[in-house]
């Protein structure tokens, strides 16, 4: 039976230390670790899958594998339940010696960003239908990332600051970056219609000319 989130109040800070406190024996599975910390760690990994995209030039290809795993993540936030990921994969043991210590650099960097990522607008960020309807808006936002123009300035950057602030935003019940992450994601809309009417009058150009 698929592993469904339970809603929780907790801060992020919160739901990481307990996590931590709760990892026993020498060893825990992939599938335990995404149990302890819920959708609130998915919606970190999404925050963490940016970063390589927001500088103006991201590397060409790394969108698509991110842009997916990003968009596999936000249907299980829609459908409110872990996202598929191959079995050998979720049973993969991983040496609690060595995760604690990443688990814990991470909780000291959760810790500082909770001095300004805070619940606030409650509106944006409570309910079943609103914590659907921005999961969709997540995985609008890696479909956009998925988009071959990698290396047009901004392209990817515009996106991947949508996917961001809404993944910090949902995770922290903060309505302020939420409503950033959908202020990223119509901006890049506009910015991706831009370029396509810009190319077509350019193609339209370069076809009159010849066939003049």
């Amino acid at each position: 039976m698929p592993l469904q989130f339970k809603d929780t109040p907790d801060r992020l800070s919160a739901t990481l230390a307990n996590a931590i406190d709760s990892i026993e024996g020498d060893t825990v599975t992939l599938r335990r670790l995404l149990e302890l910390v819920g959708e609130q760690g998915l919606l970190l990994l999404c925050a963490l899958l940016t970063i390589p995209f927001l500088l103006p030039v991201s590397i060409p290809g790394v969108s698509t594998v991110f842009g997916a795993a990003i968009i596999l993540i936000s249907i299980g936030i829609v459908m409110n339940r872990l996202p598929w990921f191959p079995r050998r994969l979720l049973d993969r043991e991983i040496e609690a010696s060595k995760l604690v210590p990443v688990l814990n650099k991470g909780l000291q960097t959760v810790h500082r960003i909770d001095r300004v990522i805070r619940p606030r607008i409650s509106a944006f960020t409570e309910g079943a239908f609103v914590n659907r309807l921005n999961g969709l808006a997540l995985c609008l936002g890696g479909v956009l990332l998925l988009f071959p123009l990698g290396l047009v300035p901004f392209s990817n950057t515009l996106p991947a600051l949508g996917i961001l602030f809404m993944a910090a935003g949902i995770s922290q019940r903060d309505g302020i970056f939420v409503l950033l992450g959908y202020v990223m994601f119509v901006a890049t809309i506009i910015y991706f219609s831009v370029l396509a009417w810009l190319a077509f009058s350019a193609g339209r150009g370069i076809s009159s000319l010849f066939g003049s």
